[in-house]
């Protein structure tokens, strides 16, 4: 697979394929990287070769990177097992993520990229396991898996927030969630992203992002607010109203300047905006 330019606005269609199709895919890609790269053999052989899919691959990629003294690898490894076949959706949604980044990433040009090496996708599948701990009532363990993922990934999303599939984490590093959040199917999110509350209300308090959401790098989102599916978030915004489906938002505080540009920004991942909606407003330093 070779990496190409993609035009503004294009929408930028899943790759095919089921999750089997993209399981062998990446044992190929991992027999390739072995011929090139052979010292890598005590990183890929037990993550690839000793695995059964693109979930159990994931399942043992993540356990030894967040595995320490308290929690050994095996034992995280068995939790990731238990919460697969308690909810076979968990590991569909592995492998629905893993596609996003395939599809929304130009510099990923192999599936076996981000199942290695890449801490958003590494984030978002610790935040499964801790959302099906916290469903489950081992509110501690997954608690503890939120911050053992701050500590590793530099991501802080509490395990109560619900999260659909197809999620990209491009970065990733500096991500907040709040507790009450919703994060839907087939949103992307850029680094420095805070979805947050606005002071020490309790109760039901921070985003709804619905689906097809483009969050740029640095926005701060905080309330109880939601942003309307395929609605796009300019860097750095900080958006404090509902922002309708859609749309673009821009600015301090941000204030809609036009539509969102192409019908699926997540996928599209074009976070420029055109001569019109710099007009839109007067931008604050």
């Amino acid at each position: 697979m070779q990496m190409t330019s993609r035009p503004a606005n294009a929408i930028v269609q899943p790759l095919p394929g089921s999750a089997e199709v993209l399981w062998r895919a990446v044992r190929d890609e991992a027999e390739s990287l072995l011929r090139v790269s052979p010292e890598l053999g005590g990183l890929v052989v037990p993550t690839i070769f000793h695995a059964s899919s693109i979930a159990d691959a994931t399942a043992r990629r993540i356990s030894v990177r967040l595995a320490g003294a308290a929690l050994p690898d095996r034992l995280l490894h068995d939790c990731f097992n238990e919460a697969f076949a308690d909810d076979p959706a968990i590991a569909g949604a592995v492998s629905a993520d893993l596609k996003a980044v395939l599809d929304r990433d130009p510099a990923t040009t192999r599936a076996i990229e981000p199942l290695l090496y890449f801490k958003g996708f590494h984030a978002i599948q610790t935040h499964r396991l801790a959302h099906w701990l916290w469903r489950s009532g081992r509110r501690d363990f997954a608690l503890y898996l939120q911050s053992r993922s701050s500590e590793v990934f530099q991501t802080d999303i509490h395990p109560a927030v619900p999260m659909g599939e197809g999620v990209f984490l491009d970065h990733a590093t500096g991500l907040v969630v709040g507790a009450t959040a919703v994060i839907e199917d087939h949103v992307s999110i850029l680094q420095g992203v805070t979805l947050g509350g606005t002071g020490k209300q309790t109760g039901d308090r921070h985003p709804k992002i619905r689906r097809g959401v483009l969050i740029g790098a640095g926005a701060k989102i905080l309330g109880n607010i939601e942003i309307g599916r395929c609605a796009r978030i300019a860097a750095g915004s900080v958006v404090l109203r509902p922002v309708p489906a859609n749309t673009t938002v821009a600015g301090v505080p941000a204030r809609t300047v036009g539509p969102a540009g192409c019908p699926d920004p997540a996928s599209a991942m074009d976070q420029t905006l055109d001569r019109d909606a710099y007009d839109a407003f007067d931008y604050v330093i």
